[in-house]
């Protein structure tokens, strides 16, 4: 098996660390996923230093104060026109210190990705994501895997360039996961359990969710999240996702990859042995685990996040999954198991039917509906082909193009 993510291996880093804190570099840094990790960065700086730092470019302000705060040499923002705010930005707030190099454009974050530095944090969302991906391993860094969209579509390609143990997941799923798995060996592993929330309409029927509203599906029980993720939670594409992405990091078969609703979201994910024994991760719902322990690895921060306390009475639940109401996660394995093209058909289909629904062109049992109409017209991809980044680019772009005709009805 070649297992991408597997702590049982204690990586050592391809670039190791040198004297003095571990250098990172954030990709997506004014987003979730990249000020969370900040926030662990500035509570430990004896053990990390960002020394660059990326971002779409719609929070200028924010970049700029991140960036002198933290002292980078580098700052990218892929929005050419955010460069001039971003320089003024800087120097406004400069105080006579030096300041940053900039880049701007489309292929800034896949520089920064290649810079050198111990890990790579990508924490940008959707699959422009895959060639930051790529030019971080092809470097050697080690990456730190917040952006699941780049592996899911461009699988394949990833697999091809990733050393064993490259990549250290931040998916808090996927880091239960890869904590979980250091219970046993390879052989020892019946399956994978990955725990879902259920979202905010986890009691729902079908025909109870034809009505609900932008306003409704971003009313997420349990995580603060950016709104594409957030509605993916709410219809379970996010899960499908996962479930993509569970296969592709740990090399474990669909049909050993089971999905159980938990909204409680401590118990992150599960891994059963062949003896029967189930292993679970269990933390309060906050992202800063998983990130602290994806930028330390081997190694665990402490405090990076509240435990659980256990004076206190809890309950934990656990429901089987309704396929009925939320046929997502059944359509995503379909799409893994039919590799090539068709997860980035899925995840850029999937993209433009949660904007059209964001708009109100599109009801919310549409989104996962039009999905997969665009995916059985993309069909089957062609058996023993190999995937290219043009290929997935092609492909993505028909889908989003399919997919905008489909909710414009």
């Amino acid at each position: 098996m070649n297992s991408l993510a597997h702590p049982q291996s204690r990586f050592t880093p391809v670039v190791r660390d040198q004297d003095g804190p571990r250098e990172l570099v954030i990709l997506g840094s004014t987003g979730s996923i990249g000020t969370q990790a900040i926030d662990v960065v500035l509570r430990n700086p004896d053990r990390f230093r960002v020394v660059a730092l990326s971002a779409a470019g719609g929070r200028v302000e924010l970049l700029a104060e991140q960036a002198l705060a933290l002292g980078v040499r580098t700052v990218a923002v892929a929005d050419p026109a955010a460069e001039g705010p971003l320089r003024a930005a800087l120097a406004a707030r400069a105080g006579g210190a030096p300041l940053p190099e900039v880049l701007a454009g489309p292929d800034a974050a896949t520089e920064l990705a290649a810079t050198e530095c111990h890990s790579v944090l990508n924490g940008i969302t959707g699959s422009i994501g895959l060639a930051p991906t790529l030019a971080a391993l092809r470097a050697g860094r080690v990456l730190v895997l917040a952006n699941k969209e780049s592996l899911i579509v461009g699988g394949p390609l990833v697999k091809a360039v990733a050393r064993p143990g490259q990549i250290v997941p931040v998916d808090s799923e996927h880091a239960a996961l890869f904590q979980a798995l250091a219970g046993g060996t390879r052989a020892e592993v019946r399956k994978l359990v990955v725990t879902a929330s259920g979202g905010p309409f986890r009691t729902r029927s079908r025909g109870q969710l034809a009505g609900v509203t932008p306003a409704e599906a971003l009313a997420h029980p349990t995580w603060a999240m950016g709104p594409v993720v957030t509605i993916n939670s709410a219809t379970l594409v996010n899960k499908g996702l996962e479930v993509i992405e569970a296969h592709l990091l740990y090399d474990v078969p669909f049909d050993r990859i089971e999905v159980v609703v938990h909204p409680q979201s401590i118990v992150h994910s599960m891994v059963e042995f062949t003896d029967g024994s189930t292993l679970a991760q269990a933390s309060p719902p906050d992202m800063r685990m998983p990130i602290a322990l994806g930028l330390g690895w081997p190694d665990r921060v402490p405090d990076a996040a509240p435990g659980c306390d256990w004076t206190k009475a809890a309950t934990w639940e656990f429901f089987p999954l309704d396929d009925e109401a939320f046929p997502a996660v059944e359509l995503a394995r379909e799409v893994g198991t039919l590799g090539g093209t068709a997860p980035a058909v899925f995840n850029a289909a999937n993209e433009e039917c949660v904007d059209a629904f964001l708009k109100g062109a599109l009801p919310f049992t549409g989104i996962v509906d039009t999905v997969a109409k665009v995916v059985a017209e993309h069909g089957t991809p062609a058996a023993g082909t190999s995937l290219t980044v043009e290929d997935v680019l092609h492909a993505e772009h028909w889908a989003r193009a399919r997919a905008r005709e489909l909710a414009a009805g």
